[in-house]
């Protein structure tokens, strides 16, 4: 297929205003992890306006939108899901109403993720009104719970329904750069069981809280000391939660227990980090138990879909079939070599690459630093390269690398 690059991207620059629009229309709709319907419905609507071939709605919740019928399943994923406010203070304009000028929107979703969503629908009247459409079938993903527990959704559509695509891109953040992958990460649970007795005699019970004090000095030592990797770079942990139990403020406590966020490099797994956890000195001098959290909050349609909150890291090797397809969509639409880098935070691919090893590629509107943040926003170009970039990729990767 000859593809006219020029046209695509003068298309995507013609609908500017309608992404825009559909993404203040998201950013509008409250959807923390688990509250995700409205949005979802909203997306279905303007997936079938702009005509897309079919939009479903999977039991977990997750919008699934087809085009074409080609032997080829090329799916694109942004989930839907944001996280919450925060404090309102610190907000410069309403996190939903969000603000809108020449260059940016502003509001919460911007850029984590709904901007991808955004521009992925918008590529798909693209492939219509171009004729874009090869020997792929197209199928664009608007997923839920990301926030609670990223990969799960994925874990689900590959698991239970069934799909397997031949590579996915997802529409995570990267500054319109390429990225191919990411650190993995999981919840650890460290408990440290005590005695409890009236707090005017400590001496005759045993304080859970006192036991936990080394060991988190020794958790801070061992961050100093995790494995590193070139390409993903360092793994890290940090003390996120801690909690107790006592009978009231004038007892001592009889349990103590923290949650750590432990970020995994290449090399690392859920077993060798607790492992390193359970071989520290005052871990085995306390007795304290070491534990990975598990995921089963239901999703807003009701399903509970259990995991280990563990996430491994990944890589796409940068010669792929999947990265070179977009490193030669964004030579031929913007005329210049791509940045081809990784995420720092982590992303659907734990599941798509990480678990099930099928193909993830990055290339996303928005930045990374924006993810999370107060006064959250996106750029209006970036939403329109992406929405260029997505139009193209499907048929220059059948058409480059599934030929002969």
């Amino acid at each position: 297929m000859q593809i006219d690059f020029k046209k695509v991207y003068e298309k995507a620059e013609s609908y500017k205003p309608a992404i825009s629009r559909f993404l203040r229309d998201m950013i509008a709709i409250p959807s923390e992890s688990r509250q995700e319907e409205k949005v979802i419905q909203r997306i279905k609507q303007e997936m079938e306006a702009v005509g897309f071939d079919r939009a479903d709605i999977d039991p977990m919740g997750n919008v699934l939108g087809y085009i074409g019928n080609g032997r080829h399943l090329i799916a694109m994923d942004a989930h839907v899901d944001t996280v919450g406010v925060g404090d309102p203070a610190q907000w410069d304009y309403d996190p939903y109403r969000g603000y809108e000028d020449d260059e940016i929107i502003v509001g919460r979703g911007a850029s984590d993720q709904e901007g991808g969503m955004a521009a992925m629908v918008y590529a798909g009247k693209i492939i219509k009104d171009l004729d874009l459409k090869d020997d792929y079938t197209l199928l664009v993903t608007g997923t839920v719970q990301e926030e609670d527990c990223d990969g799960l959704c994925w874990q689900y559509i590959i698991n239970e329904g069934k799909i397997r695509p031949d590579l996915v891109v997802s529409t995570e953040p990267t500054s319109c750069r390429i990225y191919r992958g990411q650190r993995g990460r999981m919840e650890i649970k460290v408990t440290t069981s005590g005695v409890s007795c009236h707090g005017s005699a400590p001496e005759r019970g045993d304080n859970a809280i006192f036991k936990m004090a080394p060991i988190l000095n020794e958790l801070q030592d061992l961050n100093s000391h995790l494995k590193e990797d070139d390409f993903l770079g360092k793994g890290t942990l940090t003390v996120s939660e801690i909690f107790f139990s006592s009978p009231s403020r004038c007892a001592v406590a009889d349990g103590c227990w923290i949650s750590i966020d432990r970020r995994l490099t290449a090399g690392e797994t859920g077993e060798s980090a607790m492992r390193e956890i359970r071989d520290l000195a005052s871990v085995k001098e306390s007795g304290a138990q070491v534990e990975m959290y598990t995921y089963d909050r239901p999703s807003y349609t009701g399903l509970v879909y259990a995991t280990d909150s563990y996430f491994p890291a990944w890589t796409l090797e940068e010669k792929h079939p999947a990265c070179q397809a977009l490193v030669a969509g964004y030579q031929n639409l913007f005329g210049e070599d791509p940045v081809v880098d990784k995420w720092t935070f982590s992303t659907n691919g734990v599941a798509i690459t990480g678990m099930s090893d099928i193909p993830c590629i990055g290339f996303g509107p928005g930045h990374e630093d924006q993810a999370h943040a107060p006064n959250e926003k996106t750029w209006k170009s970036e939403l329109v390269q992406a929405a260029a970039m997505y139009a193209v990729i499907p048929a220059i990767y059948v058409e480059q690398f599934t030929r002969n």
